[in-house]
């Protein structure tokens, strides 16, 4: 491997990885090519910018012409680039459904007529759906409960569909709940911290029961990296951090980190078609010889700590109105 093309690496997963491919394998060139939409954040790969081994390509995965151009000359792709939050799938569902769909069926496009050695297509455990005893499987049906969970679940399809039809060398990766630095102050984990920092109320959806299987970031791209060098073309892989945690037991747990009051805590509405409980196994990505190595308090604490000491990082976020 010497050239990789990561879309959607300025993004919260996406820059992440790229920071850890570029430390563990520093003779790698990356090329991060990214729409730079509100979540795609500048900010989260700063100090890069002056790195031989990096360029960034401000470009739209639906821009097939700069794509085939960009994903010339690297051996592999990695597919980022996706619209996530789901509250924001519920209040606008076709924007989801052409990026995360129509887009990625345009990179797939792209990757015909330049044949990378891989393509691998980032997912997400939620195309699953909700499960209240034992773990989901690679082979176990989807049943996705949102616009973005069944616009990834589409993805997915697509990406298939091209391996059976064209016999392209797509792997696709399914990853529990994400969280670590650099995460958008919009999804659960970074805004309880920064709401907690601020003395602000911590919203919980319903009774806050609903269960999450939680992974560090980072463990998360040390399994993408795994399946990128050892795994097999056409296969599905699970990565979870097999660390279930209830939201209001997050929030609780915030809460002492920081030493801030549990009446902080406030309970809002559910949200519309609000999975009860996701869980993965990833027994085939452990095969790979690869397994997460933080527990969920210590990467927490890690997370918390990150937040605190990067408040410039974002208050500037959430000053914008934006989060």
């Amino acid at each position: 491997m010497r050239q990789i093309m990561v879309t959607g690496g300025s993004g919260f997963i996406g820059s992440n990885f790229i920071r850890y491919v570029l430390k563990k394998y520093p003779h790698y060139g990356i090329v991060n090519y990214d729409k730079l939409t509100y979540a795609g954040n500048p900010d989260n790969l700063k100090g890069l910018e002056s790195s031989p081994n990096y360029d960034f390509v401000h470009a739209d995965i639906d821009d097939m012409d700069k794509a085939v151009y960009v994903m010339r000359g690297c051996d592999a792709v990695i597919n980022f680039a996706a619209e996530s939050h789901v509250d924001r799938s519920i209040k606008s569902a076709r924007e989801f459904m052409m990026t995360n769909v129509v887009g990625t069926q345009t990179l797939l496009e792209a990757a015909r007529v330049v044949v990378p050695s891989r393509f691998i297509h980032i997912s997400t455990d939620e195309v699953y759906g909700s499960r209240n005893k034992g773990s989901f499987g690679e082979k176990d049906p989807l049943a996705p409960s949102s616009p973005y969970s069944a616009s990834k679940a589409s993805s997915d399809l697509v990406c298939l569909s091209y391996m059976t039809t064209y016999g392209m060398p797509i792997i696709i990766t399914r990853s529990s709940n994400n969280f670590g630095p650099y995460q958008y102050p919009e999804k659960l984990i970074p805004l309880l911290i920064t709401n907690a920092i601020d003395d602000n109320p911590l919203p919980i959806y319903g009774d806050g029961k609903n269960i999450r299987d939680w992974i560090f970031v980072e463990d998360n791209c040390a399994g993408i990296d795994a399946v990128l060098h050892r795994g097999d073309v056409g296969k599905i892989y699970n990565i979870g951090g097999g660390m279930e945690v209830e939201n209001i037991a997050i929030a609780l747990k915030i809460l002492k980190i920081v030493d801030k009051p549990e009446s902080l805590i406030t309970h809002v509405p559910d949200r519309l078609g609000h999975d009860r409980r996701y869980s993965i196994d990833s027994g085939r990505a452990a095969k790979l010889g690869w397994a997460p190595e933080k527990g969920f308090d210590e990467a927490l604490k890690t997370t918390v700590d990150w937040y605190k000491t990067n408040e410039s990082w974002w208050r500037k976020l959430k000053q914008e109105g934006v989060a």
